[in-house]
């Protein structure tokens, strides 16, 4: 493979990729792991094989470091991978080892990049067992996209136990790697974060764990207990949500700011999604329709913002209201199905997306669309 040769004071290790079928073929779980219907047997360890051994007794043990079950973990992100669309699925590397050193070459005028030997023996996966896993199991629904994922990968070799062994507990017992939805979550206890930040960030909860919400559960939070299956990022909801608390934030502090208004937009967003799954009727969370694709979902709650702007008063009748408003919805959700859905709807990107499934929802709602200040 083509790799890149890292040097770090006395230690040298590479850089590369591989797609991610021949990479799930270069190594072995010392886990066992469980999909829908399918399972992946721990590979079996030599009784010499020290550092195997080691994490197998780790990852064996719930309450080591904290770790949640492995089934939920795998689950978590194979729903993830399903979401991901504009965002890389796998962003970070993999750490992988092997105790066999391996041979590198360096190509003629490129220092540290080069060809990199593979070892007879698979890999050990130091560092991301849930993760691999997870891609199995989704490659296993979705063959197709075999051929658009690669994995970035470290890799360590040569005969060093205790230098693996001191990896894999300090990367697993660090507290310290924040993904973004974990960063909305404290948004709420965070000093110097900015006032319409915590505004947006107590809407994704509040959407997230209320009872009467439409979308409790349902919400990817990277952590969150529920096995349904989730719908959407908590960070691309928050990200709607504060676009569309930061255009509204001088209006909302003349109303009385975060406390009197957060109940307010919550029941804005909570009113509109009833409508909206009274009018899709069975699409709604129907796997062979985008209705609650996170595309839809993020274009629609700009519907919302555009029509609770017009009509947001009062909220009495608000749902039946609105419900009326939503209703030629119901005569398109054959351009909502699944099949032929991004054909219909062609962009560049995800962002160029959600913008035209916004106008269009709002055409056909006869919802004027609020100009982007």
């Amino acid at each position: 493979m083509l790799a890149t040769q890292i040097r770090q004071k006395d230690g040298v290790f590479y850089f590369g990729s591989w797609r991610a079928p021949e990479l799930l073929d270069k190594v072995r779980f010392i886990s066992r792991f469980y999909g829908e219907g399918e399972e992946i047997a721990p590979a079996r360890i030599a009784k010499d094989d020290e550092i195997a051994q080691f994490i197998a007794k780790i990852e064996r043990t719930d309450k080591a470091f904290q770790r949640t079950l492995s089934r939920t973990k795998v689950h978590q992100l194979k729903n993830f991978y399903e979401m991901a669309v504009s965002q890389p699925p796998i962003p970070g590397t993999v750490l992988l080892f092997t105790p066999e050193r391996l041979r590198f070459q360096s190509l003629s005028g490129a220092e540290g990049v080069g060809h990199l030997s593979e070892p007879q023996q698979k890999f050990l996966i130091i560092d991301g067992q849930h993760r691999l896993a997870a891609l199995r199991f989704y490659l296993h629904e979705r063959p197709e996209d075999a051929e658009i994922v690669n994995v970035p990968c470290m890799i360590f070799d040569g005969r060093s136990e205790d230098f693996a062994t001191e990896m894999f507990v300090i990367i697993n017992s660090t507290p310290t790697r924040i993904n973004k939805s974990h960063l909305i979550d404290l948004y709420e206890r965070v000093s110097f974060a900015e006032p319409h930040r915590k505004f947006a960030s107590r809407l994704a909860a509040a959407l997230y764990s209320e009872g009467d919400s439409p979308l409790r559960y349902r919400i990817n939070r990277l952590g969150g207990r529920s096995m349904q299956d989730k719908w959407i990022l908590q960070a691309e909801l928050f990200n709607e949500l504060h676009r569309w608390v930061n255009r509204d934030w001088r209006k909302i502090q003349l109303a009385g700011g975060s406390a009197r208004e957060v109940p307010r937009y919550y029941a804005m967003v909570r009113d509109f999604f009833k409508a909206s799954e009274h009018v899709w009727g069975e699409a709604w969370g129907h796997g062979a329709y985008a209705v609650t694709r996170p595309v839809t979902l993020k274009a629609m709650l700009r519907v919302c913002a555009d029509l609770a702007r017009a009509d947001g008063d009062p909220a009495d009748g608000r749902v039946k209201r609105w419900e009326e408003r939503l209703s030629p919805w119901q005569e398109q959700l054959r351009a909502f199905r699944i099949e032929g859905f991004y054909e219909r709807f062609p962009a560049k990107g995800e962002v160029e997306r959600v913008s035209r499934v916004h106008r269009e929802l709002a055409r056909l709602a006869g919802i004027e669309i609020r100009a982007v200040s």
